[in-house]
C-alpha cells in the first residue's frame, strides 16, 4: 500500500534525477518528467501503484498554464500579428483537425474523436520551439515569427477544445442544445467577468500592494486566480477556462510582470506533476500491439503536420524555404496535446488504445524535435533550391556592397549597442558593414542610407561575403554567448589576426570566449556598475580628477586592452598620432622574427609592448620573454603609430 508521503518522495527523487539529466542534455524539463512517470508509473515499474493521488494535483498544473497563456494575451499584441496569428494559425489548426477527422472516419473512428485526436495533435510546443528560436538568435527572422504567431493562436484554440470536448462525451440530449447551453454559460460568464472584474481587481491589487508585503500579493494571486476558476466550474465550465479568464483580467493590469513572476514555481512545479501523471497513463504493452498506429501518428505530427505549415505558409505568399523552416519547427506535439488527449479520454470521446498511442506519438514528436529544427537549414538548402539561389542573390549583392571597402569593421548586431557604436565609427570616418536578422531593421536602416545588410553573422559565408578578409575588426553587439562562440570559431579559422570584441551580459562567460579567440569581452554589468560608482562619487563630492582616476584603474585591471593608455595627467594634451594604439601583426614563414625567442626582439626599448600573443586559436596574454614564435603567430602590439611601425620593420626585416 502506497501512503501519501511514499507517492510524493518517489515523485521528488525520480523528478530531481531525470530532469537534471535532461538539462545536461539541453533536453526541455517536461521530457523528463514524462520518461519519470513512463518508469514510476503502473505500467513499468509499478513504485507508484494508482496515479489517482497524483492527478488531484496535476489538475492545477493545467490551471496555472491556462492562467500564464491568459496573462500573455494582449489585444494589442494580437492586432499586431493579425495576420498571422488569426490567419496562419487558424488555417493551421483548421487543416490539422479536419484531416485528422476525414481519415479517422475513414477509418472508422467517430467524428468526435477525430475532432478530439485533432485538436490535440494540431498543436505545437511552445516551451520546445521558444526556446530554441531565442537560443539560435531566429525570434526575429521570418520563420521564427511566423512559428510564435501559429503558437499563439494555438494557445487560444485551446480554450474552446477545453470546452468542446467534454459536451462531445456527454450522455443524453442534443448536441447542439447542449453546445448552445455552453455557448450561452460562456458568454454570460465572459460578460459578468469582463465587466465587473477590472473594476473589482485593480483596486483590489492596489490595496494589497500597499502592505508592501510578498506573502499577501502572492495569496492574493493565488485567491483571484482559483476563486475565478472555481466560479466558472460551477458554471458548469472548465477550471481551466477560469484561470485563463483570470490571466486575461490580470493583464490589463499594471501588475502583470509581478504577476507571472510570483506564479511561475506554482506553476512549473503543478505542471511538471501533470506531465508525470500523462507518463503514467503510457502503457507500453499496449503500444506493441498499437505499433504502426504510433508510427502513423509520429509521422503526421513531425513531418505531417510540416507539411501542413510549409504549404499554408506558401499561400500566404512566403518564399518555399521560409515555409519548410516554419514546418520543421512547428513539425512536433505539444504540452496541450497532453491536457486534450487526457480531457478526451476521461470524458469517454477517445477509445484507450487511440489515446496510449496519441500519447506515444506526441513525446517521440517531441524528443525528435530539438533534431529536427538543429538539421532544419541543412534540410532546406539540400531541398529548396529557390532557397538556395536567394540566399546567394543576397550574399552576391553583399559581397558587391563591400568590395571595395578594405579597412572596415564588421558589426554583428545592429540593435541600440550596434547603431550607436556605428554613429560613433561614422564621426571618426571608420568604414562599417552591419549584419542583422531583423527583416524590419534592415530594411528602415538601408532605406534610411545606412550600411546594414541582412545575413545571420554566425555563418561563414555570410562573414565573408561581408568582408571579412579584408576587415580591420570585427565587434559582436549583441549579447548571446553561444553565436559569438560561432563567430569566433569562424573567424579562428578564416582570420586569426583580426582583432574581435565581445558583448556579453556578465563575466560569467568571459573567460571562455577569450579561449575562443576574443580579443576583449565587455560586460554590461561592469559598464554599468562603473558609471553607477562614477555618479555616485560625483554626488558624494569627490573631486572629478580623482573620480576618473578610479574608473581608469578600474577598466584598467578589467580590461587588458586598455592597460597603459592613461598613464600620465599630460597624455590628454598630446597630439592624438602620438597616442598608444593596438596593432596585430601575423608572422609569415618568412618573417625574421620566426624561430627567435621574443626576449631577443627587445621591442620594448622602441616604445612598443607586446600585450597578447595568438597562436593556433589560443591565446596567451602578456608572453614572457622566453617564449619562442612560430610561423602563424598572430601578435597584438601596442604602442605609438610610431613605434609601432619601427617593431613591424624590426619583427618582419629585423632592422
Amino acid at each position: 500500500m502506497h501512503s501519501t508521503l511514499d507517492t510524493v518522495l518517489v515523485l521528488l527523487a525520480a523528478a530531481v534525477a531525470v530532469v537534471t539529466v535532461c538539462r545536461r542534455l539541453h533536453l526541455p524539463a517536461m521530457l523528463g518528467y514524462l520518461l519519470v512517470g513512463l518508469v514510476i508509473g503502473p505500467h513499468a515499474l509499478a513504485l507508484i501503484g494508482s496515479i489517482e493521488q497524483a492527478e488531484a494535483l496535476a489538475e492545477y498544473g493545467v490551471v496555472f498554464l491556462m492562467f500564464s497563456v491568459g496573462l500573455e494575451f494582449s489585444l494589442p499584441k494580437l492586432m499586431a500579428m493579425r495576420l498571422t496569428v488569426l490567419g496562419g494559425g487558424s488555417a493551421q489548426v483548421a487543416s490539422t483537425l479536419l484531416l485528422v477527422m476525414l481519415v479517422g472516419w475513414l477509418c472508422g473512428l467517430p467524428w468526435q474523436a477525430g475532432l478530439a485526436l485533432g485538436g490535440a495533435l494540431a498543436m505545437s510546443s511552445t516551451a520546445i520551439v521558444s526556446r530554441l528560436l531565442a537560443e539560435r538568435v531566429e525570434m526575429n527572422a521570418q520563420h521564427g515569427q511566423l512559428a510564435i504567431g501559429v503558437l499563439l493562436f494555438q494557445d487560444l484554440a485551446v480554450v474552446p477544445l477545453l470546452i468542446v470536448i467534454p459536451v462531445l462525451g456527454g450522455n443524453g440530449g442534443s448536441l447542439w442544445a447542449v453546445l448552445g447551453v455552453a455557448a450561452l454559460k460562456i458568454a454570460l460568464t465572459l460578460l459578468i467577468l469582463l465587466y465587473f472584474g477590472p473594476r473589482l481587481l485593480r483596486p483590489l491589487f492596489h490595496w494589497v500592494a500597499k502592505g508592501r508585503s510578498t506573502e499577501l500579493f502572492v495569496l492574493n494571486v493565488l485567491l483571484v486566480t482559483l476563486g475565478i476558476a472555481w466560479a466558472t466550474e460551477l458554471a458548469g465550465l472548465s477550471l481551466a477556462l477560469g484561470a485563463f479568464l483570470a490571466g486575461m483580467l490580470i493583464a490589463e493590469t499594471e501588475y502583470r510582470h509581478q504577476v507571472e513572476e510570483d506564479i511561475r514555481p506554482f506553476r512549473d512545479l503543478l505542471l511538471g506533476l501533470f506531465f508525470v501523471t500523462t507518463g503514467m497513463r503510457l502503457n507500453l504493452a499496449v503500444l506493441g500491439e498499437e505499433f504502426l498506429l504510433v508510427l502513423a501518428l509520429t509521422l503526421f505530427a513531425t513531418l505531417g503536420k510540416a507539411a501542413i505549415v510549409a504549404g499554408l505558409t506558401r499561400l500566404f505568399g512566403r518564399s518555399a524555404g521560409t515555409g519548410v523552416r516554419t514546418g520543421l519547427w512547428l513539425g512536433q506535439g505539444g504540452e496541450f496535446g497532453f491536457v486534450l488527449l487526457a480531457l478526451a479520454a476521461s470524458s469517454g470521446v477517445l477509445p484507450g488504445s487511440v489515446e496510449q498511442a496519441a500519447l506515444a506519438a506526441i513525446l517521440l514528436s517531441m524528443l525528435a524535435a530539438p533534431f529536427m529544427i538543429q538539421q532544419s537549414e541543412a534540410i532546406v538548402r539540400r531541398f529548396i533550391a529557390s532557397d538556395w539561389m536567394l540566399q546567394a542573390m543576397r550574399l552576391t549583392q553583399l559581397a558587391a556592397r563591400t568590395m571595395a571597402t578594405t579597412d572596415h569593421v564588421i558589426l554583428c548586431g545592429y540593435g541600440r549597442s550596434g547603431q550607436a557604436l556605428a554613429r560613433m565609427l561614422r564621426q571618426e570616418d571608420i568604414a562599417f558593414q552591419a549584419l542583422d536578422l531583423d527583416p524590419e531593421r534592415v530594411k528602415e536602416a538601408a532605406a534610411a542610407g545606412e550600411n546594414v545588410s541582412f545575413g545571420d553573422a554566425s555563418r561563414r559565408e555570410v562573414l565573408m561575403s561581408a568582408g571579412l578578409a579584408r576587415a580591420r575588426a570585427l565587434i559582436v553587439t549583441y549579447d548571446h554567448t553561444p553565436s559569438a562562440l560561432k563567430i569566433l570559431h569562424v573567424v579562428a579559422e578564416a582570420r586569426p589576426d583580426l582583432p574581435v570584441i565581445v558583448r556579453t551580459w556578465d563575466d560569467s562567460d568571459i573567460e571562455t570566449l577569450r579561449a575562443a579567440g576574443a580579443d576583449e569581452v565587455v560586460a554590461e554589468v561592469m559598464e554599468g556598475s562603473l558609471m553607477l560608482a562614477s555618479h555616485a562619487m560625483m554626488l558624494l563630492g569627490v573631486p572629478l580628477s580623482r573620480v576618473l582616476r578610479r574608473i581608469r584603474e578600474a577598466r584598467e585591471s578589467r580590461y587588458n586592452l586598455f592597460r597603459g593608455f592613461f598613464h600620465g595627467a599630460s597624455d590628454q594634451n598630446l597630439d592624438e598620432q602620438l597616442q598608444p594604439r593596438l596593432h596585430s601583426l601575423a608572422l609569415n614563414a618568412g618573417a625574421v622574427a620566426v624561430g627567435r625567442l621574443l626576449g631577443d626582439l627587445s621591442l620594448g626599448e622602441i616604445g612598443a609592448t607586446v600585450k597578447s600573443l595568438r597562436r593556433a586559436g589560443r591565446r596567451i596574454d602578456e608572453p614572457g620573454s622566453e617564449e619562442l614564435l612560430q610561423a602563424g603567430d598572430v601578435l597584438v602590439l601596442l604602442g605609438s603609430p610610431d613605434a609601432l611601425a619601427r617593431a613591424e620593420r624590426r619583427v618582419m626585416q629585423g632592422e
